[in-house]
């Protein structure tokens, strides 16, 4: 329960049953239930849900929700436990370019107003370049490369991944172009 406290975890897939949207993200407090949910349980909810812009779908089932509304309830249900450290594995997967930028952009500013550490394990190194702060290659099960937006050179992409690429500004923002 203590690590279940400190720790968000959002896989890359989540098998969803018959609960509505407002139920999923309560089993978030479920950490910090004893006997039964409690006002300040239902208000983080509540503010949960209002933050990330998920009101009107709180009485829809988790079965009559798209991809992107889906992985927004899970990242709203690992708001609610309140962690220090939110932990994604592949959170953009299977999402159109829209709701891959609403989920990102609603993790950054989670995790700034929150003053939470977030981790996510991505293959989208655009993606990645756009929304992250600090990067970890790995190579062969091995940290190759760790650090800034620095690290994110054609050499380093190139001896990890086994592709020559560009790596360019376009408006300001980094991309990676394979060549």
């Amino acid at each position: 329960m203590k690590v279940a406290r400190r720790l968000g975890y959002v896989a890359q897939r989540y098998e969803s049953g018959r609960f509505t949207v407002f139920d999923a993200v309560l089993l978030g407090r479920k950490p910090h239930i004893k006997w039964g949910a409690t006002s300040r349980d239902l208000k983080i909810v509540q503010d949960v849900l209002q933050v990330l812009g998920m009101e009107e779908l709180s009485l829809r089932y988790l079965d009559e929700l798209s991809g992107g509304e889906l992985q927004k309830v899970v990242i709203a249900r690992a708001l609610a436990q309140e962690p220090r450290v939110l932990l994604l594995d592949e959170p953009t997967s299977n999402l159109d370019l829209r709701n891959q930028f609403e989920v990102l952009k609603i993790v950054k500013k989670a995790a700034k107003e929150r003053n939470i550490a977030v981790v996510v394990v991505m293959h989208d190194l655009n993606l990645a370049m756009r929304f992250a702060d600090k990067f970890l290659l790995l190579k062969n099960g091995t940290i190759f490369a760790c650090g800034g937006i620095e690290i994110m050179t054609p050499e380093n992409i190139k001896s990890v991944y086994g592709v020559q690429v560009a790596v360019e500004r376009l408006a300001g923002i980094p991309v990676v172009v394979p060549l």
